[in-house]
């Protein structure tokens, strides 16, 4: 299997096109929906990147995945389902979880669907999956959030938001729903118990130490090096330490548009009588504990 990474600097993101040199059949991870909090301009630049590729590859893509619901981009799943007619959008079936939760965080109408109907297809655990010529596993990785898939492709795992490169650690687990105590047991259940050499390539890189981009790592590395989340990590160990490292971060700067986008299925909000879309921001007072002097 040929893998092709895209870093979206804007946000960290690795969207990947992974697919079959002989059949030309693929799947395409994550993709971005490039979207500016300050103005509120979107923009198709990320998601025609992917499309040139395939294009020039000349690939037949079988499916869109999306890991999990994404705090902190916004899915191009429907600009690729629009430009890739018969193409699947797929995500774990754990998204209408994450559906019932948001729908009243946001006011959403009651017309809203939380049963996952808004993708093309619900992905069960332990599922074997086809698309085309490739063949894939459903790993349920929850913890960053309570429906994280991770998906593998023999020995090539795509592990969204649940295992970062060695040098950062894991996802953090404080969104609605998150269990640092979920996301040990998946990462050492799921992901470590998978052969060595197995290679896994993260959602995300945040470039520690400002060293270059990097997405690939395997089994093997993360268990004997992983900054955060390793082989000799015991479990309370790393509870008490993701809580308090949890607890001192702020919230990604596209939250609440990537939330009420990305459980509708990569939707943009239908427009209003002035024929504009909006997204919402649900106001708090701050506390005396939110104060960080």
């Amino acid at each position: 299997m040929e893998i092709k990474a895209f870093f979206d600097k804007a946000t960290s993101t690795l969207t990947y096109v992974a697919y079959d040199g002989a059949s030309r059949d693929a799947v395409i991870i994550d993709p971005v929906l490039d979207f500016d909090s300050a103005s509120g301009r979107m923009s198709r630049s990320s998601a025609e990147e992917v499309l040139a590729f395939v294009r020039a590859t000349r690939l037949n893509v079988r499916m869109v995945l999306e890991t999990h619901a994404h705090a902190d981009h916004l899915s191009s799943s429907q600009i690729l389902r629009e430009a890739l007619p018969g193409v699947t959008l797929a995500v774990g079936e754990g998204i209408t979880a994450v559906q019932r939760r948001f729908k009243p965080v946001y006011g959403l109408p009651e017309s809203f669907p939380t049963d996952g109907s808004q993708f093309d297809r619900l992905l069960k655990a332990g599922e074997l999956v086809e698309a085309g010529a490739l063949r894939f596993e459903v790993r349920p990785t929850p913890g960053h959030t309570e429906a994280c898939s991770s998906y593998r492709f023999g020995d090539n795992v795509f592990t969204g938001d649940a295992l970062f490169m060695p040098d950062y650690g894991t996802g953090r687990c404080d969104f609605p729903g998150g269990s640092a105590e979920n996301l040990f047991a998946s990462v050492t259940q799921q992901l470590f118990t998978l052969p060595g050499e197995t290679r896994l390539f993260t959602g995300h890189d945040y470039q520690p130490g400002g060293r270059g981009v990097e997405f690939e790592s395997s089994v093997a590395e993360q268990k004997h090096g992983n900054v955060q989340l390793n082989a000799q990590t015991k479990r309370e160990e790393f509870i008490a330490f993701r809580s308090q490292r949890d607890q001192t971060l702020a919230a990604p700067k596209l939250l609440h548009p990537s939330v009420q986008v990305n459980i509708d299925g990569g939707r943009i909000p239908p427009p209003e009588t002035n024929g504009t879309s909006y997204v919402k921001v649900p106001l708090t007072w701050a506390t005396a504990a939110d104060r960080k002097d």
